[in-house]
């Protein structure tokens, strides 16, 4: 789990304009709440919290108007839906040793058993329950030798100590289907013949 600093500073203006002007100095508004607290609303360096936010459920060291530190995770992100650049962030307040229910990006190794069968991510993020400060950054699943209509399931997946389920055992999380190509060409290839007779 990584964790990163930043120096934030509290923001009294608020609004379309006042959140034009925070971006054109390339910092992102945001808003910091949890614990029952406030929520503080805050600017964010723009180039140092998009590279923090690369890695998933980051953890981010807030160093509030250098009086306060604070911990906090993202929980929401709002992007420019056509130039990509962060236009808002939330982030929940999280105390070292806190529990917190996050989603977990799953990665796939190995390979299937042969005949061109497809994978397929039914839940690309796992929910799970883990402390704020030992968050996984990934998940691994091998699926080394599965076979068509094999299953991996939520109670399969296997997680560091600590961290728990937040969702069904049952869940389908990835499996594995047959190729229909094949099968499509093979029916082609028959439809011919009959015309062909």
């Amino acid at each position: 789990m990584s964790e990163v600093k930043l120096s934030v500073e509290t923001r009294t203006e608020f609004g379309k304009g006042a959140a034009r002007r925070i971006r054109r100095d390339s910092k992102v508004p945001g808003v910091l709440y949890g614990h029952g607290s406030e929520p503080l609303h805050l600017t964010l360096p723009g180039h140092d919290l998009l590279l923090a936010l690369r890695t998933p459920n980051v953890l981010i060291s807030l160093d509030i108007d250098g009086k306060t530190n604070e911990l906090a995770i993202p929980k929401a992100v709002q992007r420019d839906p056509l130039k990509g650049f962060l236009e808002h962030v939330d982030l929940l307040l999280v105390k070292r040793g806190e529990k917190v229910t996050v989603e977990i990006p799953v990665h796939a190794e190995g390979e299937l058993a042969a005949g061109g069968n497809l994978l397929e991510h039914v839940l690309n993020a796992l929910p799970v329950e883990a402390e704020a400060t030992h968050i996984p950054e990934a998940l691994t699943v091998s699926v080394e030798g599965l076979e068509a209509g094999a299953s991996v399931l939520a109670k399969d997946v296997k997680l560091p100590s600590g961290v728990t389920l937040a969702v069904d055992e049952d869940a389908v999380v990835l499996q594995v289907l047959q190729a229909q190509a094949e099968e499509a060409a093979g029916e082609e290839a028959a439809g011919e013949e009959v015309a062909e007779a």
